[in-house]
Order: C-alpha cells, then sequence, then structure tokens
C-alpha cells in the first residue's frame, strides 16, 4: 500500500475530527444552560422524598423556586426546621418559624358508632365508592367510608384503617398533603403538629339529623364556643371549628362538648 495514501487518509481523518471537535465546543458555549448554584446548594439541603407537600413536583422544582425567590425557604414539610435553617443560611436569609403539619382525619364515625344505608361490595376504593347511589355506602354523606384511598396514595404508610375510619400516625406523617387531595369527602385537613384539640367531625347537618345516623357526631350545640374564653371556636354551618391560631390547648372545649367528639 502506497504510504502516501495512509498519510493523507489520516490526515484527512485528523482534520475532521479536529473540526468537528471545533464545532461542537461552540455549540456547547452558544447552547449550554447556565447553572444556578445556589439552585444546587439548595437541592442538596432537601431530603429528596419528591412528596409534593411543598405545593411543587418534587424537590427540584422546589430548590428551583427557592434559588429564583417564589418560594420560603421553609417551604419543606419533610425537611423541617433543620433544613430550613441550612436553606436559609444559602440563600442569606433567616428561616423563620417552621409549623409542622399534620393529616387529620375529620371522623369520629366508627362501625358502632355511624350507620351505613346498604352493604357494599364494589372495589375497596373512596373515590370509586362517590360513584355509586347516595355517594357512597355511609349513612353520614360527609364521614369516612373508610375504603382506604388516602392509606393508599400515602408516601409514609402513616395512615391505616381502623375500625372503618381513616386513622393517621402523626409521628409518621411529613404533611405532605397528598391525602387531602385524595380525599373525595374532604374531610381531611392538615393541622398544626402540637395542636391537641381537634374537632372530629365534618358533617354539615343539622343536629337532629347527625344524631340519626352517627352516634358521635357534632351536633352545633355550641357549647365549646361559649366555653371558650379567647374566642377560638366558632360553629358555622351546624359545624365547630377551631382557630389554631387563638387556641392554647387549654381543653375547656374538649370537657364541654357533650358529644365528646373535641378529640383530645
Amino acid at each position: 500500500m502506497d504510504i502516501t495514501a495512509i498519510i493523507l487518509a489520516a490526515v484527512v481523518v485528523g482534520g475532521i475530527g479536529l473540526v468537528i471537535a471545533i464545532l461542537l465546543g461552540i455549540a456547547s458555549e452558544k447552547f449550554k444552560v447556565p447553572v444556578n448554584e445556589k439552585e444546587v446548594a439548595v437541592r442538596a439541603e432537601l431530603p429528596g422524598n419528591n412528596c409534593g407537600g411543598c405545593g411543587y413536583a418534587g424537590c427540584d422544582g422546589l430548590a428551583k423556586a427557592i434559588a429564583n425567590g417564589e418560594a420560603a425557604v421553609n417551604a419543606c414539610p419533610v425537611g423541617g426546621p433543620a433544613a430550613a435553617e441550612k436553606i436559609g443560611a444559602i440563600m442569606g436569609v433567616e428561616a423563620g418559624d417552621f409549623v409542622k403539619q399534620v393529616a387529620f382525619v375529620k371522623c369520629a364515625g366508627t362501625c358502632e358508632k355511624a350507620s351505613n344505608k346498604y352493604e357494599y361490595t364494589g372495589q375497596m376504593s373512596c373515590v370509586e365508592a362517590m360513584n355509586v347511589p347516595g355517594e357512597g355506602p355511609k349513612a353520614c354523606s360527609f364521614g369516612c367510608m373508610g375504603f382506604g384511598s388516602c392509606a393508599q396514595v400515602c408516601p409514609e404508610n402513616a395512615i391505616s384503617i381502623v375500625n372503618g375510619i381513616a386513622y393517621v400516625d402523626k409521628e409518621a406523617c411529613i404533611g405532605c398533603g397528598k391525602c387531602t387531595d385524595i380525599c373525595p369527602k374532604g374531610l381531611i385537613e392538615l393541622v398544626p403538629y402540637d395542636k391537641k384539640h381537634l374537632v372530629q367531625c365534618n358533617s354539615k347537618d343539622k343536629g337532629k339529623d347527625v344524631m340519626s345516623v352517627c352516634k358521635a357526631g357534632c351536633i352545633g350545640c355550641g357549647l365549646c364556643a361559649k366555653e371558650c374564653k379567647l374566642g377560638a371556636i366558632t360553629v358555622e354551618n351546624n359545624i365547630a371549628h377551631i382557630d389554631y391560631e387563638k387556641c392554647v390547648n387549654c381543653g375547656l372545649c374538649a370537657k364541654k362538648c357533650p358529644k365528646k367528639i373535641i378529640t383530645v
């Protein structure tokens, strides 16, 4: 083989490679995505659960929002105050007060206390049961059906079905809010972790109608509101509501409640 041809081929291949390398270098500089160093640092301090409890699709989305000043440094419910403090240091701001939120099921209508309209034999899903006549078998249209749609979406297995209603383990709950979103009755809400007195009922029916279907429901009598010295309880639409900003956990409302529906 002619040595000249070999050298020429090597030069051509080398030249093409050099041109391609130069073009790739230019393209990488022209189209490179700038990296936000703060975003990277914030993401490193987030736990990586990707639960969505912060309101963003995942930890990457939250890190970007915090770095851009669109979300608070203490927005991660899982990371808590420890993560908030570190992220605050990165962003150069105070972390502020962090109030841990946990899910609470506003229903005490267990199998013994609440009646059913009929026997349900369909798919064990609260969402699916809402499609049958009467929006589920439970006589109380506001009550927990206990089919576990909330438990199925909980990333921490913090929810279990006990005696016909959902129960939340507040120590395991990370406050992501997935259960509140899935519950078709809207009876799960996020409440401050340190609050001891909660109204375990969601019914907006009048007292007489409540008692006809459930032995444990709030009858809207208003005795709790009258007993509270701080005005932390009001009765609206036949159901007691507690203002957690005003509540000091004194327990007077729970003692006064004739149905013992204000749980401790």
